[in-house]
C-alpha cells in the first residue's frame, strides 16, 4: 500500500513539473509560425491607387504639352521677313567683304515638322581693292550686289511650345551685279565676278522663340554656296527676322 502511494505521487510530481513546459513549447511553436498579414491587401490597393494617380497627371501633363505644341505648330503657312550677315569673296584675288541683306520667305506646312519653303533675298556689299588693284581709277571701294531665288525642305527636328529648331536646306538661282559702281571699266578690270546668273544652295538651321502661337523670333546660321563666275564662293553668315504663323490645320 505503501509502494502504490509512492508511486502515484511521484506520478503526479513528473505531470507538475512537465506539463507547464510542453505547454509553454506549443504556444513558442505556434507563435513561430507565419501568420498570414492581413494588411498586405490593403497595402497593395494602396500602391496601386497611387500608381494610377501618378500615371493620370503624366497623362494630362503630356496632353496638355501636345495641346501647346499643336496651338503652335498646327498653322498650315508661315512667312517671315528680315535681313542678314554673311562674308563674301568677291574676286579671287580679293579679300573677303562684310555683306548684309534683306530675305523674305514662305513656307507651307503639310504635318507640325515638314514643310516646303520659299525664299528671296537681296544681298548688298562693298568690295575693298588696294591701291595697287585701282590701277588709277581712284575706285577704291565699289558696291556689288547678289540676289538670290531658292526653295527647298524645311524640318523641324526639336518642338517646344516656347522654342524650336529646324533644318532648312535650299538650292536656286542667284543674280550677280558687280559692274554697276566701277564707272564702265567693268567688273572683270578689277578681278571682280562677272555679272550674270549662278546657282544658289543654302544650309541653315533656323532657331525660332515664339512670342505668341501666331508670332515668333527667328536666328539662322547659314552656309550659302554661290557659283558666280564659273567659281564656287562659300560663304558664311545668318539671316534673322520675325515670322508669323496662320491657317489653322
Amino acid at each position: 500500500m505503501f509502494s502504490l502511494n509512492r508511486t502515484a505521487s511521484l506520478l503526479v510530481f513528473a505531470l507538475f513539473f512537465t506539463l507547464p513546459s510542453v505547454v509553454f513549447s506549443q504556444a513558442s511553436s505556434s507563435s513561430s509560425e507565419p501568420q498570414p498579414q492581413a494588411d498586405q491587401p490593403a497595402k497593395a490597393a494602396q500602391s496601386t491607387g497611387a500608381a494610377s494617380v501618378q500615371a493620370r497627371i503624366r497623362a494630362r501633363r503630356e496632353a496638355r504639352r501636345a495641346a501647346a505644341i499643336h496651338d503652335v505648330y498646327g498653322h498650315l503657312y508661315e512667312a517671315y521677313v528680315g535681313g542678314g550677315y554673311e562674308r563674301f569673296e568677291p574676286g579671287k584675288s580679293l579679300q573677303r567683304m562684310n555683306e548684309y541683306s534683306w530675305d523674305a520667305g514662305f513656307t507651307r506646312f503639310y504635318s507640325q515638322k515638314l514643310g516646303v519653303t520659299l525664299d528671296a533675298r537681296g544681298i548688298y556689299g562693298t568690295a575693298f581693292l588696294e591701291p595697287s588693284q585701282d590701277y588709277g581709277t581712284n575706285i577704291a571701294h565699289p558696291t556689288i550686289s547678289e540676289y538670290t531665288w531658292m526653295a527647298g525642305p524645311t524640318y523641324r527636328f526639336i518642338l517646344h511650345p516656347k522654342y524650336s529648331v529646324s533644318g532648312r536646306v535650299l538650292g536656286g538661282a542667284a543674280l550677280g551685279n558687280f559692274s554697276g559702281d566701277t564707272n564702265r571699266y567693268g567688273s572683270a578690270y578689277f578681278h571682280i565676278w562677272p555679272d550674270g546668273y549662278g546657282a544658289a544652295v543654302s544650309a541653315s538651321v533656323p532657331v525660332e522663340y515664339n512670342l505668341s502661337p501666331e508670332i515668333g523670333l527667328r536666328l539662322a546660321p547659314e552656309y550659302l554656296l554661290t557659283t558666280f563666275g564659273s567659281t564656287i564662293q562659300n560663304s558664311l553668315g545668318f539671316t534673322g527676322g520675325v515670322a508669323v504663323r496662320w491657317g489653322k490645320r
